[in-house]
């Protein structure tokens, strides 16, 4: 009898918060939330690129599967290692994964504000009245129930607050893959440095060798008395200057190899073994399809992700504007109260009660429309970030075609030059040897063979990080790695929330 009679109290519990969900479905049905209703702007954007495309960039739709692992262009096995470990270890990933699940907590927490709340209550009192009235005594109360509280978001206060945290959500995932095509970048740039440095240092090595040889050979002549002193102090310090580089190129190339530890989450020297053998420079493709700049604008998640801010402090306005309307609050109790454990659960113990309010500022100092006028100048702001995010998207890209290009060009050109100085040095060597020069000339062709060897050097690896900072700018990359490492917990996330309807 009593379990039957406490069964009945959360039945008519349950259908009276079922009533209220019914009647606040009902009126809010008709009624449209203050503030503007988002409209993405247009964007300004040419129809191609300003920077003329030759050889090197064709004017054609980009590739998704192309864009989306532009690393594979590159045909390097240990650069695809490194950028799949980078993912999965890199530190900054984790953080922007992090700040996704804060994100979504956040819009999980606005959009719990549309639903009643439901407060279960037991309590058990004892008092001792005063004997002076008349009326003492000691006695206990007992009584068990359901607080419920609703405030009806009538004006939409709430629905745009739900607005606004939906498109934090998107801004936060934006966020992330602006992280990874950075990242993924980053790690490709440091991969393609360390492998110029090895062969900078390779020629600096071989041209030190071959100073050797050539101071050998003057202080032979000298101590025959074919030259003078003056010849070996050339040829010494000659020597000297090439073996002076070869500390330099070291210290950069081991930064380079730390650096590209730390990207993948690693201590410094985690992959010295993989990277310490000599390895070819990535060779770039000559040709690189860039498509239109709408197509780079859509893609890139910097422009998302300014977009999606954009929305979300839109919405917030509507938020702000709410406060000049009323509230609407619903409240009410169903329960049992007794003065003995035993009268608690029976028929004329029950007790419950229901009732509405409103709540509206008067006055406030003008605040309200302070913040609404505060909201109002962020909304502007967000859009000439936006704006701004886009000019900067098309500088980009328009810069990075242009390095590209020329620095091709430029590499043809050293690879010209580095077979004539060659030609000369051996030319000079010759006719000192044949005493038909003097050993100024030897010492100049060879410091013009060194250092156009070491130009060349540099600008293969110059052409290859142009090409993956194109492929940056286009922002390649973060399709393939969408989901996000570490992003059990998103999908997670994803199956057991629903998105809140805009």
């Amino acid at each position: 009898m009593k379990s039957t009679l406490k069964g009945q109290v959360l039945k008519k519990a349950a259908s009276y918060f079922r009533v209220m969900a019914a009647a606040l479905a009902l009126l809010l049905n008709g009624c449209a939330a203050v503030g503007p209703d988002y409209v993405r702007p247009r964007a300004k954007t040419p129809t191609a690129w300003h920077t003329q495309l030759k050889d090197g960039q064709a004017n054609r739709k980009t590739d998704p599967r192309t864009l989306a692992k532009w690393w594979d262009t590159l045909d390097d096995p240990v650069l695809s290692s490194l950028i799949n470990r980078a993912v999965s270890g890199n530190l900054d990933i984790k953080k922007a994964t992090e700040r996704v699940l804060q994100a979504r907590a956040q819009r999980g927490l606005a959009g719990a504000a549309l639903f009643p709340t439901l407060d279960a209550k037991e309590s058990a009192t004892r008092s001792r009245s005063s004997g002076s009235n008349g009326f003492g005594g000691r006695n206990t109360f007992y009584s068990t129930g359901f607080d419920a509280g609703w405030e009806l978001d009538f004006f939409g206060g709430t629905r745009r607050g739900i607005e606004a945290a939906n498109a934090d959500l998107a801004a936060g995932r934006e966020d992330l893959h602006d992280v990874m095509v950075s990242l993924l970048a980053e790690t490709a740039l440091n991969y393609v440095e360390a492998r110029t440095l090895q062969a900078r240092l390779a020629v600096a090595i071989k041209d030190l060798r071959a100073r050797e040889e050539t101071y050998r050979l003057v202080f032979f002549n000298y101590q025959a008395g074919l030259t003078d002193e003056l010849a070996v102090h050339q040829a010494r310090y000659n020597l000297e200057t090439t073996r002076s580089r070869i500390p330099t190129l070291k210290t950069a190339l081991a930064a380079d190899l730390n650096q590209l530890s730390i990207l993948i989450g690693e201590a410094p020297g985690a992959i010295d073994a993989e990277i310490s053998r000599q390895g070819p420079i990535p060779i770039a493709p000559l040709s690189v399809a860039v498509g239109v700049p709408a197509d780079t604008l859509r893609l890139r998640p910097d422009v998302r992700r300014a977009e999606r801010r954009l929305a979300a402090q839109t919405a917030r306005i509507g938020v702000a504007k709410a406060d000049l309307y009323p509230r609407f609050n619903l409240t009410g109790s169903i329960g049992l109260e007794a003065l003995s454990p035993g009268d608690l659960l029976t028929a004329g113990s029950r007790t419950w009660h229901y009732g509405t309010g409103i709540s509206w500022k008067i006055f406030d100092a003008n605040a309200i429309r302070e913040n609404i006028d505060v909201q109002s100048s962020l909304q502007k702001q967000a859009l000439i970030t936006y704006e701004s995010t886009i000019l900067g998207a098309l500088e980009e890209v328009e810069n990075a075609i242009k390095a590209f290009f020329d620095e091709q060009n430029r590499r043809a050109s050293l690879a010209s030059a580095v077979l004539a100085a060659r030609q000369a040095e051996a030319l000079a060597q010759d006719k000192y040897k044949a005493g038909m020069t003097d050993f100024n000339t030897v010492l100049d062709a060879q410091r013009s063979l060194f250092s156009l060897q070491d130009q060349k050097a540099g600008s293969d690896g110059a052409v290859t990080s142009d090409l993956i900072r194109l492929y940056k700018a286009l922002g390649g990359g973060w399709t393939t790695f969408a989901a996000a490492p570490n992003s059990s917990d998103l999908k997670k996330s994803d199956a057991n929330k629903k998105e809140w309807t805009r």
